[in-house]
This record gives structure tokens, C-alpha cells and sequence, in this order.
């Protein structure tokens, strides 16, 4: 008997713990800076209570239907021909959590650093090239990125109820407090005001196509579509449970982490006269350099990065259970086993990944090392592929199976199913192919010159 979720709670909790990620940190703060501040805000929570509404709980509606992991989900459902869609979702998982398990070691060093006072204390460019010495380092790295995928590997040992749900229980209200904390100390810092109001200001005169982009690519990636987790997640959902109310939270959950996340950094970066730079530059460049000069900034760098660690951690574990319940269905394999060749793989990749960044710099592809391949690969080419398979799949090929699920236990949601359906099937296609063909264009451009 397939395992299952021990209660609703349980389950909008490990599947928010998915989506609330370390991009939610480094990413939204600035992107959101950068595009129009309040305007983009508001564009970006349309999205995600739309498109992002609609994709999750149809990937979930395949999940229960089928109680099975995305490629058994998408051979039940469509025969031959469509279980590659499920596939390319493991295949994103596999590369995805190969380099994020990297990321999630650096938080975990640099939790430690800042614990023994020798990263607290960088400002400027020391901060940088500690952080730079730190990654092209070849081993200490890949102590870190071994430690963080055994703890993942760990928690899902233990199963859905007793390692993923359990820890999402306990996790998440601790990542909430983190977050509460560490915003009252940025927002009490002089200066403050600045960022706040860089963040809230609504200004639509900066918005321009690319806002839109930008906005639709962040919510497709912030809400861990078209990689499988939610299929797989939608596989332990009890029948009686009603989707798109579960939805409606964890979308809720996720978008006020976002919100959080922009309090907590732009308010302290702007205070302390810093650049509220993208990617990991914020978080273990500029970040510590913004701890480093406020009173007490030990103590709250640490909080800012075992805050990242959990963020990090919640998001793995949904990576490797997408794989390792495929080896479970497909396999028949135990899960132990399933949990160790998953982790041996990942862990290799991982240990690749993080040399590319270093001794193994000059090995690329396209001018890119294989940790910034795997980045760009998975999230500007096999996502949007895969999600406008879904979308066709769902909407024009197992149309009555999906709405049975999706109207189950929420009667009142019969009436809304024919402009879902054409939601789903026309318009997020389109959508997505957009996004697609412009950052495909903009990646070729990058190449040729």
C-alpha cells in the first residue's frame, strides 16, 4: 500500500517546505528591486494565484489519481507515449538537487564560520574573496555538500510520514521564526527606511515586458513546477482531501516567504549603503558584510544562515523523494537502497559540480562550467518543456480524469472547470513558450558573442 500524507497539515507544510527555497532569498529580493519594486510584486502574486494555481493542482490531481511517481503517473494515464514527460520531470530533479545539495553545503559552512567568528567579521571585497576562496577550494566544499546530502538522504529515510512530514512540522514554524527575527533587526537598523520602501514602492513606470518574464519565470521555478515533486506529493494526498484549497495555502505560504525574505535583506543592504546583488552574491557576499557591521551581527548571521540551511534542506528533500519513489514504483527496490543509489549519484555529480567551480574551471561547455550548465539547463530548457507537456497532456489528452480529481470533495468548483481547462490547455502553453523562446534567444546571443 502506497504511503500517505498523516494529515492536511502535513502535507501543505512539506509541500511549502518544496517550494520556499533558497531562490526565495537571494532572488526575489532583488528581482523584485529591480523590476518596479510594489508593481512587480503585485504582478508576480497574480501569477502564482493563477498559472501557479492551476499547474500545481493539476500536477497534484495526476499524483492522487495514479498513486504513482511521475513517469508510473503519466504510463498509467497516457500509455507510451507520454511517460518521457514524467521522466524529464526525475531527470531535472536529478540535476537540480546536484548542485542545490553544493548550495546547501555552503550554508551549512558558512552557519559554522560564522558560529567561530571567521566569516562575521569580512566586509567588501574581503567578504568576497572569502567567498570566493571557499568555493574554488577543492575539498572543504565537498565535506559540506557530503554532510548536507546525508542529512537529506536521512530525512527521507524515514519515510513520508516520519521523515518528510515530520520534519516539514517542525522545520517550517522554525524557518517563520528565523525569518520574524531576523526582519525586526533589519528593519530597526538606521537607514532602513530606504530599502523598505525600494521594496514596497509601487512604480509601473519601470515595468516593461521583461517584468513580465521575470515574474513568470520566478513563479514557475519558487513553486517547484514541472520537475515531478507536486506529482509525487499528489501521490501520498488521501482522496478525501480537497485540492485546490490545499493549494491555496501552500501558494499562500510561499508567497509570504518571498514577502518575508524581501524584509528581511533589502531593508539591512540599504542601511549599510550595499548592493543588493543577485544570486549568491547577496547571500555570501553581501550578507555577511551587512552582519558585520551591526551590533550583535554574530548572532544574527548565524540565525540568516541556519534560516537558509532549512530553506535548503525542505527543497532536497522534495528533490530526492521525486527520485527515490521512482526507483521504489519502477524498481520494486527497498526504499534504504532507493535512498542510497540516489544519494551516491547526486553526491557525485555534486562533487563535479563543485569542481567545476574551481580546479576544473576551465572544462566547459558552451562557456559554462557544469555547475552553471546544470542551472541553466534545467531552468531555461527542460522546464518550460516540460511543464507545456503537462499542460497539453493534462488539459487535451486526460481532460475527465483531471477534473474528477480536481472537483472531488469541492463540488462548487464544477462551474470553473471549462476556463481552467482552456486556462490550462491554451493560454499557459503560450505562455510558456514565450518565456522559453526569449531565454533561449537571449542564451544564444550570450554564446555567439
Amino acid at each position: 500500500m502506497r504511503s500517505q500524507w498523516g494529515s492536511k497539515l502535513g502535507f501543505i507544510l512539506a509541500s511549502a517546505g518544496s517550494t520556499i527555497g533558497l531562490g526565495a532569498v537571494w532572488k526575489f529580493p532583488y528581482v523584485t528591486a529591480t523590476q518596479g519594486g510594489g508593481a512587480f510584486l503585485i504582478i508576480y502574486l497574480a501569477i502564482c494565484m493563477t498559472l501557479g494555481l492551476v499547474l500545481m493542482s493539476t500536477e497534484i490531481a495526476i499524483g492522487r489519481s495514479t498513486q504513482s511517481s511521475p513517469y508510473g503517473a503519466f504510463k498509467k494515464l497516457g500509455g507510451k507515449a507520454w511517460p518521457i514527460i514524467g521522466l524529464l520531470g526525475i531527470l531535472i530533479c536529478f540535476m537540480i538537487i546536484s548542485f542545490y545539495s553544493v548550495i546547501g553545503g555552503w550554508t551549512s559552512a558558512y552557519f559554522v564560520s560564522t558560529i567561530s567568528g571567521s566569516t562575521h567579521t569580512a566586509i567588501g571585497s574581503q567578504s568576497a574573496e572569502n567567498f570566493s576562496g571557499f568555493i574554488t577550494n577543492a575539498a572543504e566544499p565537498i565535506y559540506y555538500h557530503l554532510f548536507f546530502a546525508v542529512v537529506t538522504a536521512g530525512t527521507i529515510l524515514f519515510g513520508v510520514q516520519k521523515g518528510i512530514e515530520k520534519i516539514a512540522k517542525y522545520l517550517m514554524p522554525v524557518l517563520f521564526i528565523l525569518l520574524i527575527i531576523l526582519i525586526f533587526r533589519s528593519l530597526t537598523l538606521e537607514g532602513a527606511s530606504a530599502g523598505l520602501l525600494e521594496f514596497l514602492s509601487i512604480d509601473f513606470s519601470e515595468v516593461t515586458s521583461n517584468t513580465f518574464l521575470e515574474a513568470l519565470g520566478l513563479s514557475f521555478f519558487s513553486l517547484s513546477l514541472a520537475m515531478g515533486i507536486m506529482v509525487t506529493y499528489g501521490s501520498y494526498v488521501d482522496s478525501q482531501a480537497s485540492i485546490v484549497p490545499s493549494v491555496v495555502w501552500i501558494i499562500a505560504l510561499t508567497l509570504m516567504t518571498c514577502i518575508l525574505s524581501g524584509l528581511m535583506v533589502l531593508p539591512a543592504v540599504s542601511a549599510l549603503g550595499l548592493s543588493s546583488s543577485a544570486g549568491p552574491g547577496l547571500t555570501f557576499i553581501t550578507m555577511p558584510s551587512v552582519f558585520a557591521t551591526m551590533p550583535y551581527g554574530q548572532f544574527f548571521g548565524a540565525l540568516f544562515f541556519a534560516a537558509l540551511f532549512v530553506a535548503a534542506l525542505t527543497s532536497a528533500i522534495s528533490l530526492m523523494e521525486v527520485i527515490v519513489s521512482f526507483l521504489i514504483d519502477e524498481f520494486k527496490l527497498s526504499r534504504p537502497k532507493s535512498v542510497f543509489i540516489t544519494l551516491t549519484g547526486f553526491f557525485l555529480l555534486g562533487a563535479v559540480c563543485s569542481l567545476s567551480l574551481g580546479i576544473w574551471q576551465d572544462y566547459q561547455l558552451f562557456g559554462l562550467g557544469v555547475f552553471d550548465l546544470l542551472d541553466k539547463l534545467t531552468q531555461n530548457i527542460l522546464m518550460p518543456i516540460g511543464e507545456i507537456g503537462l499542460a497539453i497532456f493534462a488539459a487535451w489528452v486526460v481532460w475527465p480524469k483531471i477534473e474528477q480529481e480536481i472537483i472531488a470533495n469541492s463540488p462548487r468548483l464544477r462551474s470553473f472547470m471549462l476556463p481552467f481547462r482552456i486556462f490550462l490547455g491554451i493560454i499557459v502553453p503560450v505562455i510558456i513558450m514565450m518565456i522559453f523562446i526569449y531565454q533561449i534567444k537571449d542564451q544564444l546571443i550570450n554564446w555567439f558573442n
